[in-house]
């Protein structure tokens, strides 16, 4: 399972306006372009966005539907790939002070996404979960006008099942 979690200088409303505009999914997911909503009331339980992801002269839409949704705190989300599979995207806010943690969590759960998964495979999603995450702050911290953002990574690498046991900080 690949678990990351990074510190956002901004408080969790701001990282949840974010995460709520179903529009904006393409500005910090990576691989993707063109995100629009589909279905229901983005974030809300079964609502959907579709999206484009681009490899090199191809291009695969795919959609993203919530799962579970706690406004403010918790959106559960399947990414399905067509036949590459689906995945399940957990992402977590927690109060940091004045700031925000944010611990995504990430694991395959049909198709060849789930029957190729190894630990190289892991390793490229937690390459991929670093620019995420490096993304999402920096619109998140624009939002808050703070110019910049922050110029550092402050991810940190976990693996396990739960992002709330031994061994994160």
């Amino acid at each position: 399972m690949a678990v990351r979690h990074h510190l956002i200088r901004v408080g969790p409303g701001t990282v949840w306006d974010v995460l709520a505009d179903g529009h904006r999914y393409a500005e910090w997911v990576v691989g993707t372009s063109e995100s629009h909503p589909v279905r229901g009331q983005w974030p809300r339980t079964g609502a959907a966005i579709r999206y484009q992801v681009r490899l090199g002269p191809v291009r695969l839409d795919n959609e993203t539907v919530v799962r579970s949704c706690e406004e403010g705190t918790r959106l559960e989300l399947e990414a399905k790939a067509g036949a590459l599979g689906t995945a399940r995207i957990a992402i977590e806010l927690r109060p940091w002070g004045e700031h925000s943690l944010v611990i995504v969590d990430e694991h395959p759960l049909r198709g060849a996404g789930g029957r190729l998964h190894n630990v190289g495979f892991e390793a490229l999603i937690q390459l991929r979960h670093r620019t995420m995450l490096a993304r999402l702050a920096r619109l998140c911290e624009a939002e808050a006008g703070q110019p910049g953002g922050t110029g550092r990574a402050l991810g940190q690498v976990t693996t396990g099942s739960k992002a709330g046991g031994a061994g994160h900080a």
